[in-house]
């Protein structure tokens, strides 16, 4: 029997990634059966789990592959020379979530469901944890670099600016995806009048 390609499976592998993604957003991680998810692609059972064997496997694939839009966007930042402010990087990120979120299969919508089961999925929380870290380091460096330039005080903990700029993210989506009273504008306005004129922002404490 002739041998399957590589781009054969690949494309195979993508088929089946973006099912289970449309599933996964259109009825939520729980309600979706991995049937659901066979159905959706359009193939047999023994073709599909020649490929994922579980729910977790399928989340896993589509989280790194979804989240590269936001590691590409932080690396492209990461590239200028010199860097942006801060305050337009962060712009950036939230506009890559934007972006994603006006996808009908946009893989955003799925983080939310995927932070509960991290919660006490031990699996998940291992899942979540290497690729927020992957942001988190980018964002480090991204702050680094702004330290360098003079955008932040020479004290400045690019470990520490990393961790919030995850967290504002974070925040970022769960009120698009849950609440959806929020836009990039009004949350960016919110961000400078809470840090970007106050005075503590702009000198380092005695």
């Amino acid at each position: 029997m002739p041998r399957v390609s590589e781009a054969h499976l690949a494309a195979r592998r993508e088929q089946i990634i973006e099912a289970a993604t449309r599933c996964f957003v259109r009825n939520g991680f729980h309600q979706t059966s991995m049937q659901d998810v066979i159905r959706e692609a359009g193939l047999s059972v023994g073709a599909f789990y020649r490929y994922f064997s579980s729910k977790a496997e399928l989340i896993r694939a589509i989280a790194e592959e979804k989240v590269g839009g936001i590691v590409a966007t932080v690396d492209h930042l990461l590239e200028q020379d010199p860097p942006p402010p801060l305050a337009v990087a962060f712009a950036e990120l939230l506009t890559q979530v934007d972006a994603n979120l006006a996808e009908q299969d946009g893989a955003v919508r799925i983080a939310v469901q995927v932070w509960g089961e991290a919660a006490h999925d031990p699996a998940f929380a291992e899942l979540i944890g290497g690729i927020y870290g992957r942001i988190r380091t980018s964002a480090a460096a991204l702050a680094e670099r702004a330290r360098s330039a003079g955008q932040l005080p020479p004290h400045t903990d690019p470990e520490a600016v990393g961790a919030v700029v995850i967290g504002l993210v974070q925040g970022y989506i769960i009120q698009r995806v849950l609440v959806g009273r929020v836009d990039r504008d009004t949350f960016l306005a919110g961000l400078d009048a809470l840090i970007g004129h106050h005075p503590a922002a702009r000198s380092p404490a005695p």
